[in-house]
């Protein structure tokens, strides 16, 4: 089966990785990172979320972050914005793309946002058109398309049901999350096939977490079905909080080190986003999360 000749990589370790983070990552090495990341080659880095302090203090200083990082022409920094409040924080920020994020389960989304997933897509209804109508670009996040923490299995029409609406809604890109990282290949294929029913394929990424070592696997069967834009964090940042002691989102430079394995262009050199790896592991004073990092910096000794 052909696979895809370039694939798209979405850098998440900045906001999905490091909200996970139980110390406040101080606000030099949050902009020092995402300059770094900028520097690989990557195109699209996240840069953080306008979400309440209360809920998510690690991005409480997305604003400040956003201030002091050097926007390199051709990247997109976007953040996460839950309302119109954020929305119109990010506005004043001066960003070129949001993502809004709901769930399969709605139990997940009760817990996770504290609405149901038909209120969630009321909520964010009239942010993607404000959005859009200022020249945004907009993301949508979904969760749990494989397995809920509190109901099990996702079936793959509830996952395709909601990225119908958002697409619908005007997302331009849906993001499919595998939140515990519970998923396997074919169940994958499977969710991806249900959702490219009304959602062209084009559009659609996948966000693996490696809970159960299956992220590169369920990858790698995501681009058979001509899935061309992966979600990916350098040096694994993030943790499982529903699996104690797991890992969390599929290590960038392990990702990139598989697509160059396969041919795969992407614009983004290995090394480069190696050392990045190893300098947010140090400031974190951790080993990194990546096995393809851990590998290169052994091999440079």
């Amino acid at each position: 089966m052909r696979l895809p000749d370039q694939v798209k990589m979405v850098e998440v370790g900045p906001r999905d990785g490091l909200q996970n983070e139980a110390t406040i990552v101080p606000l030099a090495v949050k902009v020092e990172l995402i300059d770094r990341l900028a520097a690989t080659g990557l195109t699209v880095v996240e840069a953080g979320s306008f979400v309440s302090p209360k809920w998510v203090p690690q991005m409480a200083d997305t604003a400040e972050v956003l201030s002091r990082i050097h926007r390199r022409p051709g990247v997109r920094y976007p953040v996460l914005v839950p309302n119109m409040k954020g929305l119109d924080t990010a506005l004043a920020a001066h960003v070129d793309e949001i993502a809004v994020f709901g769930a399969a389960s709605e139990t997940f989304s009760r817990r996770n946002i504290n609405c149901s997933i038909e209120e969630s897509l009321d909520r964010f209804r009239p942010v993607v058109e404000e959005a859009k109508a200022k020249g945004l670009r907009v993301r949508g996040y979904i969760s749990c398309v494989a397995d809920c923490p509190y109901e099990g299995p996702i079936e793959p029409a509830a996952v395709a049901r909601v990225a119908k609406a958002l697409y619908v809604m005007g997302c331009e890109e849906l993001s499919l999350g595998d939140t515990i990282g519970t998923g396997t290949p074919r169940r994958i294929q499977k969710m991806i096939e249900a959702v490219a029913a009304d959602v062209p394929i084009g559009m659609l990424a996948v966000h693996c977490h490696d809970t159960y070592g299956q992220a590169l696997a369920n990858i790698l069967a995501a681009l058979e079905l001509k899935v061309t834009i992966v979600d990916s964090a350098v040096a694994g940042l993030g943790g499982c909080p529903y699996a104690a002691g797991a890992s969390g989102n599929v290590a960038s430079e392990d990702v990139l080190y598989l697509l160059d394995g396969l041919g795969i262009e992407t614009g983004v050199d290995l090394t480069s986003l190696a050392e990045t790896g190893a300098f947010i592991a140090a400031a974190l004073g951790r080993s990194s999360g990546s096995k393809a990092g851990l590998a290169l910096a052994t091999r440079r000794r």
